[in-house]
């Protein structure tokens, strides 16, 4: 089913990253902090918008108590986070930078900036662990130190995960209910619309997001087929990359046993190279790199 591209946001942002839900925003940050705050109105929302990813924006940016969270929510593993995080933090910084007076840059003191907090919640279909820490360290090309570091704490809210978190959040509760309830209804339903329909429908009466879905049915419909279709694509990719890396391997292991071969004198490089369509020379550098 094509995706209206009209809604880029995820409803995850939708839900939690608008300004007439901030109630939710602050019951999401008490829930992830063991705080007590109750002034939503003291939230700064600062959402990144055009931050591209399958044609999605960013999810949550916000400030509170000196603190600069950000919130996103993926429906598919990414152990790239911290790259993404990294960029993000740099665009709130700047943003931050040039709209706070008494924020001095060239300032011989130590200027003050809200401490950075990276949460990606995830809700893919793959088995997670409640809690895992992804590092941008783990993708440096080497050991070397480095002088930056990211690190990413992605929390699985599929529901029956993290259920203490979900007991401290409502709303995030009936998000997770909501999101399982639609894979579960996508069995049995006609359409997709059909399932969503069917998801805000066996919402609990009392569901603090119930009536906000339904209010913005149209939009949900939307956000939940777009992320469906990104979540479809980036899983046809994944197979598309499995088959080439078994074709690598494939022809990486007939190149070591036609190298064998001619080491022990039972082909020459001309007719090895020819088995695998290579030049002699071509042949020959590979030799040269067996160990």
């Amino acid at each position: 089913m094509a995706a209206n591209r009209e809604y880029k946001d995820r409803l995850f942002k939708f839900i939690f990253g608008n300004p007439e839900n901030k109630e939710w925003t602050l019951n999401l940050y008490n829930a992830m902090n063991d705080s007590h705050y109750t002034r939503a109105e003291d939230i700064q929302l600062n959402t990144i918008e055009n931050a591209v990813y399958m044609s999605m924006k960013n999810d949550v940016s916000f400030l509170i108590a000196d603190t600069l969270n950000l919130y996103e929510q993926q429906s598919s593993f990414n152990p790239n986070m911290p790259v993404r995080f990294l960029i993000y933090a740099g665009m709130v910084y700047a943003k931050y930078v040039e709209e706070n007076r008494s924020y001095h840059r060239y300032s011989s003191k130590q200027q003050k900036v809200p401490t950075p907090k990276c949460i990606c919640f995830y809700n893919g279909r793959d088995n997670k662990n409640d809690r895992l820490v992804l590092r941008l360290s783990d993708a440096f090309e080497t050991d070397a130190h480095s002088d930056i570091e990211v690190e990413v704490t992605m929390i699985n809210i599929n529901y029956g995960h993290n259920m203490e978190l979900m007991r401290k959040c409502k709303p995030l509760e009936d998000y997770a209910k909501f999101v399982d309830s639609v894979r579960v209804n996508q069995k049995t339903a006609r359409t997709l619309e059909e399932a969503i329909d069917n998801a805000i429908n066996a919402l609990d009466g009392d569901s603090s997001i119930k009536t906000f879905l339904t209010a913005h049915k149209a939009e949900v419909k939307n956000m939940c087929i777009t992320e469906y279709d990104e979540e479809r694509t980036l899983a046809e990719l994944r197979e598309e990359y499995k088959e080439e890396y078994k074709e690598e391997g494939r022809a990486e292991g007939k190149l070591s046993t036609l190298a064998e071969l001619v080491k022990d004198g039972l082909l020459t490089p001309a007719q090895a190279a020819e088995r695998v369509h290579m030049t002699v020379p071509e042949f020959q550098a590979h030799l040269r790199l067996q160990p």
